[in-house]
């Protein structure tokens, strides 16, 4: 569950990148090899983060009691949502003795998502997971407790209470 921060004018990363691509296949001096090892600009195509689209399986970091969510709609638009927005998902897994069931229709604000989000500062900050907290219809906290980090964008949304209640805000 790390938050990763990076400048857009630093040289670093291409650096960081270059050396990782050769370190990561050693140096293959047979022909077989170097045919049968993908290129860099694979590796990296896959690593590409979307948005949170329909049938998007989101982690719930609230104690509301539901484990798992998967997104039924985007209330953002054709896309899909990312930090701050509002989704409407269903249940998947929750816990015995929770406020939310196992097939229950909840909203959520994400509050972590795995796609890069630029800053006005030029740094970016991007996550390990998505992740959400579940809302009522009018957007009050159903659980009490909020994990793991959540970025600061969620004031410009007007999510004060999920900043108020969370561990660390990034």
């Amino acid at each position: 569950m790390a938050a990763f921060l990076r400048s857009k004018c630093s040289s670093v990363g291409h650096a960081m990148m270059g050396s990782l691509g050769n370190n990561l296949y050693g140096g293959a001096s047979s022909s077989i090899e170097t045919v049968a090892r993908p290129s860099r600009s694979d590796a990296v195509c896959q690593q590409i983060r979307t948005f949170i689209q329909m049938r998007t399986n989101l982690k719930v970091v609230d104690n509301s009691g539901a484990k798992r969510v998967m997104c039924i709609q985007s209330l953002r638009g054709k896309k899909g949502a990312r930090l701050g927005d509002m989704i409407i998902g269903s249940v998947k897994e929750a816990q015995p003795r929770g406020k939310v069931k196992k097939g229950d229709v909840v909203y959520g604000v994400v509050v972590r998502a795995a796609m890069k989000k630029g800053r006005s500062d030029g740094s970016e900050v991007q996550f390990d997971d998505n992740a959400i907290v579940i809302v009522n219809n009018k957007g009050e906290l159903i659980g009490t407790r909020v994990f793991g980090p959540v970025p600061h964008e969620l004031r410009k949304k007007k999510h004060l209470k999920i900043l108020a209640l969370a561990e660390h805000i990034v």
